[in-house]
This record gives structure tokens, C-alpha cells and sequence, in this order.
């Protein structure tokens, strides 16, 4: 089976629709939307709701650049697409009524109407119920264990660890949360204290402040990525060999991997709140299943780790089963 993946090309957009893919054991190939007028997304929402369909705002390109798109030009044996963000959704509509292939939308599609061949989207988005709407608790990521496997090799050609590891992960400030110096120092004090026979590891984001890398810095970790002095991703590795990880709460896709993954037992730092959000009721959800703790100064048991392999299988089988083969690729 293939799939047509359509987004803005975002990493954490496309890597949302790869991992569906790879769920269902499809092979995909994956076009990125464009709009050369900035008047032409906010089109597509009314073009949608009024049940116009028009190629007119919006440029196609394969994702390795090889050239620009019009929906009737694409060809090939998709059994269906997955369109990923709000960008993509409309483009995705209009190429597959030109095409006759259902189309899976990524996340909620906020604003346009919801007759796509099927919605999933996490729970924290707050969906209506419907038939063609599946929740998840978890934002979708899949990466084989072959990978992780590399990538903790990789990580100890870098640096000799050794066992039992605490990984920690600091993100950054995002509209609803802070991460804040002062929160940062209190949750290191705290780890360190608990986990004296433990190894460190740390690792900040392009998101990290100053400020906070500064508090970071100043703690005796064994192993310390200081993103904006290299750029190095030790994730994978803590996934995999960490017997406590420490993640803070502003990354809905970091949390996701985190107890998708690995055995280690999950700890939530709170970042300050701006005020009430989804995160706050994708958390809560996740402490509920047993997957996370939200680190209070004392160390939790939660492990759990969540597949939604079947219930992707399960919503989407019969959507792209049943759909109609289209002619041979042309851009293979």
C-alpha cells in the first residue's frame, strides 16, 4: 500500500504522518503545500465551508524540490493521503476529489469541516464525537528499534556512560508555559538529590533560553548538550537507556516519544503555567493512564508505554483497504 502525505513540511508535521505510515506498513511519498499569496490559506477555509473545491490558492512540491505541482498532474497507486496541518488540509481535499482517494487528517482540523475520510487527533484537542473522529491519547511517533539502537551506539562513542542513567530534557517557553530559571534549579536540586547513584545526562532545545541553559550548566551532570553551543540529539539514546527520565511539559511530541518508548519510568516538570491549556489536560490524561509523573519532589513509578499502532490499524484499515488504485507512480 502507498500513501500521499501532504503538509507545510514541518518536521514535527511530516514525522506525525511518516510514523502513521509506518503503523499501517505503508510506503509513502510526500508533497509540501505552498501559498504564494498569504490571503491564500485563509481562503481555503472558505472555500471549504462553501464546498468549493479549486487548486487556485495553493502551489504542490515534491518534498526533494523536483518540481512544482497542479492536483490533476499527480499520478500514482495511492491507496489514500494523510494530510498533516492546517496548510495541508485543504490542498489535501481538493487533490483527493480530483483523484477519488479518501483522505486521513493529522490532528483536528479546527476550522474547516470534518468530512475527511477519517480525523485523529489527540484527545487534548477536545473533538467533537463523531464516526469518522478517532481520539488518541498521544501525539503519533514511530522510529524502529534498529534506530534506537544506533543512536545509543552512537551516543556512547561520544561518552562512556554507565548504569542506571537519569536522562533530563529541557525545552522551552511555548504561548501557554514557561520555563523559567528559577522552576529549572529547584528540579535539578531535587534530581540530583534523589538520584545519587545514578549517572546525569542533560540535554536543552533551540528553544531553551539563556537563562535557563545558564542554570544547566552550572549542575555536575556526567553528559551535558548545551544546544546552542552543539547541535547533537542525545533523545533517542536517553529514550533507550535512561532508568528515570526527566522531560519538561512544553513539548507535546517530546512527552509523546517519551512513553512511546524504552522502559524508563517517566517524570513531568511542570513548566510555569500562563494559564489553563491543552497541555495541561494532555498530561493530566497521561498521569491517568499511568504514563507519566509529574515530579513533586519525589520519584514516581509510572512506565507505562502506549501503542497506538492498533488503533491506527483499526480506524484507518478499511478507509485505505477500500480504496480505488490510481495509475503508476511518477515520482518514484
Amino acid at each position: 500500500m502507498k500513501l500521499l502525505i501532504i503538509s507545510d513540511g514541518k518536521p514535527g508535521h511530516v514525522n506525525q504522518a511518516r510514523a502513521l505510515c509506518s503503523m499501517l506498513g505503508a510506503e509513502s511519498t510526500e508533497i509540501v503545500v505552498s501559498y504564494p499569496l498569504r490571503a491564500g490559506k485563509a481562503a481555503g477555509y472558505i472555500l471549504d465551508r462553501v464546498g468549493c473545491y479549486t487548486s487556485a490558492p495553493f502551489g504542490l512540491t515534491w518534498v526533494d524540490g523536483d518540481k512544482v505541482l497542479h492536483p490533476d498532474k499527480i499520478s500514482g497507486n495511492f491507496a489514500g493521503i494523510v494530510a498533516v496541518s492546517s496548510a495541508a488540509y485543504y490542498p489535501a481535499k481538493v487533490v483527493g476529489k480530483q483523484h477519488g482517494w479518501p483522505v486521513a487528517a493529522l490532528m483536528y482540523p479546527r476550522g474547516f469541516r470534518n468530512n475527511f475520510a477519517h480525523i485523529l487527533c489527540p484527545g487534548y484537542d477536545n473533538p467533537p464525537a463523531a464516526d469518522n473522529i478517532t481520539t488518541l491519547p498521544i501525539t503519533l511517533c514511530r522510529r524502529s528499534q534498529a534506530y534506537y539502537e544506533e543512536m545509543v551506539a552512537d551516543f556512547g562513542r561520544q561518552f562512556e556512560y554507565a548504569l542506571p542513567g537519569v536522562g533530563v530534557i529541557i525545552g522551552g517557553d511555548n504561548k501557554y508555559e514557561q520555563v523559567t530559571a528559577e522552576v529549572t534549579k529547584k528540579n535539578l536540586e531535587q534530581i540530583f538529590a534523589l538520584t545519587p547513584d545514578h549517572q546525569h545526562w542533560v540535554t536543552t532545545s533551540r528553544r531553551t533560553s539563556d537563562e535557563v541553559e545558564a542554570v544547566v550548566e552550572s549542575f555536575p551532570f556526567d553528559y551535558k548538550l548545551i544546544y546552542s553551543k552543539k547541535q547533537y540529539n542525545p533523545i533517542p539514546a536517553f529514550l533507550q537507556i535512561s532508568d528515570y527520565l526527566f522531560a519538561t511539559s512544553d513539548s507535546a511530541s517530546m512527552v509523546s516519544e517519551c512513553v512511546s518508548t524504552g522502559t524508563a519510568k517517566v517524570e513531568i516538570l511542570k513548566n510555569v503555567s500562563k494559564r489553563p491549556s491543552k497541555f495541561d489536560r494532555f498530561i493530566s490524561d497521561l498521569q491517568e493512564l499511568g504514563a507519566v509523573h509529574v515530579f513533586d519532589g519525589t520519584l514516581g513509578t509510572a512506565d507505562k508505554k502506549l501503542d497506538l499502532a492498533p488503533t491506527i490499524i483499526e480506524a484507518l484499515g478499511g478507509v485505505f483497504g477500500n480504496a480505488t488504485a490510481g495509475t503508476t507512480n511518477a515520482h518514484e
